[in-house]
């Protein structure tokens, strides 16, 4: 029997256990839409494209699984730039469906065409354009494939309408044969062995874990290789909840604005093992003196990943999980281990007397202001840490990623590598729609929440509680601490001086406003929003103006050269 092409959409969407869209409607794609109409396929109607493929995203972040976006052409393509390349950059599965003109007008510059293809080609792990009907399945198929198999990103399908309204026999194909693309999941066993000899001969020792271990689902493998070992272990921001945050192994995250304890024992080590990191600039600082006594191990299911910032000794490419499981089954063959483990005891004594010398600390004057880090310790507390925590950008995302410990993955959605303010709030209802149950934070600051606040309406249409946490400083914080810092305190438009009533603002759309101006008045505040079940809630917190991030490591400079005060 033939379908159509729209028909062969939903279907395809079926077979690949799609039960989410995320979308908004438009001309090219209607006929998407009339089929969506009796579908058994929820479809979260936004209020922005971006936004869309922000609330894609934290779905994917949150469960694993591929987050699925549909739009219109033109600037309903165009929209959705920003939300893909977030994904590209932190490695999200995301497939993006963009409606097109008719084959026959592309080219012509025809009513809301835009080149979709051609635009996010730098920033998707694959993109396709569909010309004829009986490509769509098999390329739909291929596109969920790429997405959610090695290094996970997103892709895009661009969907012209007469490929919609086309009809062909709906064959879905079973399986996904693709010459160019075939990543490696298995580790290579001697690499993996002469790794083990080079971490058992180590006096100083220190894992570095990513937001690789995450995505391959790899955090109870992490714990027992680190614990049977006996491995102090320091995490990216993107690898937060990969191992657990209050674990006595954990050092806090490394980097700009990691913990004086982390850096410096990277920056000491004499074995760095990093699995599933990238060695991002805002991790290494200044690369020349980046743990420069250590020989380096590096996994990673990504072989352009290696070597490429960072020279390492041993590179292992395959799949984290699979990695450390073979590990894991050859440590019982090796001997002395429980030497091993005694052996780095003075390593441990040093990593405590730097974690003790400069730990991460502030003064909250109850008569005060209010102190962000005692917003962030208070939501941490209220919640015992049962929570999704998404960020925006800033000095609020680095406060979250220091005072709110995560002890279980997938639970800290934050956009790390392309730093995309307007991210937390829709990610966050990604989050909420995929775990309706679970309480979903977002950590915002007072100029990032402007960014997609056009989503209060989905999250008041959908009654969905997502609480939003708003650090309001009344500038955009981390410019202005940059400013102050290195630009003798100009803060050239840095000031917000004009903000809106977040209370009222949230009561226009239909949810609950909540305002703190007191640090009396912080634990009530987030006590009423966490009983609201129905709505979102927007929590006001005036705090300190001039509050800064620290640690903090100059740009140019080298990890253990931090600003502590």
């Amino acid at each position: 029997m033939k379908k159509t092409g729209a028909q062969i959409f939903v279907e395809c969407l079926l077979k690949e256990g799609v039960d989410t869209i995320f979308g908004f409607p438009g001309g090219a794609v209607l006929p998407i839409y009339d089929e969506l109409y009796n579908a058994p396929i929820r479809h979260i109607l936004v209020r922005h494209e971006q936004g869309a493929v922000h609330m894609a995203d934290g779905y994917a972040r949150a469960t694993g699984r591929p987050g699925v976006v549909v739009v219109t052409s033109g600037p309903g393509a165009t929209n959705t730039v920003t939300g893909i390349a977030t994904a590209y950059m932190d490695s999200v599965p995301v497939v993006v469906f963009t409606g097109q003109v008719p084959t026959p007008l592309i080219g012509n510059d025809a009513f809301q065409e835009a080149d979709i293809v051609g635009i996010t080609r730098p920033c998707t792990k694959h993109n396709y354009l569909i010309k004829d009907v009986r490509d769509l399945a098999r390329k739909i198929k291929e596109a969920f494939y790429v997405a959610t198999t090695g290094r996970p990103g997103p892709v895009l399908v661009d969907l012209p309408k007469d490929v919609l309204t086309d009809s062909v026999e709906f064959v879905y194909p079973e399986t996904v044969r693709m010459e160019s693309y075939q990543p490696t999941y298995r580790g290579h066993q001697g690499q993996i062995k002469k790794a083990l000899n080079l971490i058992l001969k180590a006096k100083r020792p220190v894992v570095y874990a990513g937001g690789g271990v995450l995505l391959s689902n790899a955090s109870e493998e992490l714990k027992k290789f680190v614990t049977k070992l006996n491995l102090p272990i320091t995490t990216t921001l993107m690898g937060l909840g990969a191992f657990p945050g209050t674990h006595p192994l954990f050092m806090g995250m490394l980097g700009m604005h990691g913990t004086y304890c982390a850096n410096m024992a990277v920056t000491n080590t004499d074995c760095l093992i990093a699995i599933g990191a990238r060695f991002d600039d805002r991790v290494t600082g200044k690369v020349d003196e980046f743990a420069p006594y250590a020989d380096i191990i590096h996994i990673d299911i990504d072989p352009t990943s290696i070597s490429k910032t960072i020279k390492v000794d041993i590179p292992i490419v395959g799949d984290v999980r699979n990695v450390l499981r073979d590990m894991l089954k050859i440590l019982p063959s090796v001997g002395g281990l429980r030497e091993y483990k005694k052996s780095l005891k003075e390593w441990h004594r040093q990593i405590k007397e730097w974690a003790s010398t400069h730990s991460l600390a502030y003064t909250q004057d109850m008569k005060g202001g209010i102190k962000p880090q005692f917003v962030i310790e208070k939501l941490y507390e209220l919640t015992k840490g049962d929570a999704i925590v998404t960020t925006e950008v800033g000095q609020n995302q680095m406060w979250a990623a220091q005072y709110f410990k995560f002890d279980s993955p997938r639970t800290f959605l934050t956009s790390g590598g392309l730093g995309t303010m307007g991210f937390g709030f829709p990610a966050a209802i990604g989050a909420q729609i995929a775990f309706p149950k679970k309480t979903v934070i977002d950590i915002a600051g007072d100029g990032s929440i402007q960014m997609n606040i056009q989503e209060m309406a989905t999250a008041v249409q959908y009654k969905l509680p997502v609480k939003v946490a708003i650090i309001n400083n009344r500038f955009l914080g981390m410019v202005r601490q940059w400013q102050e810092l290195f630009y003798n305190k100009r803060y050239s438009y840095s000031c917000l001086g004009v903000l809106p009533d977040f209370v009222k603002l949230a009561e226009s759309y239909g949810g609950v406003g909540l305002r703190a101006t007191k640090p009396d008045e912080v634990e009530p505040v987030i006590k009423k929003a966490l009983e609201i079940k129905d709505r979102p809630v927007l929590m006001d917190f005036v705090v300190n103006p001039e509050e800064d991030v620290y640690p903090m490591v100059p740009a140019g400079q080298p990890i253990n050269k931090m600003l502590l005060v």
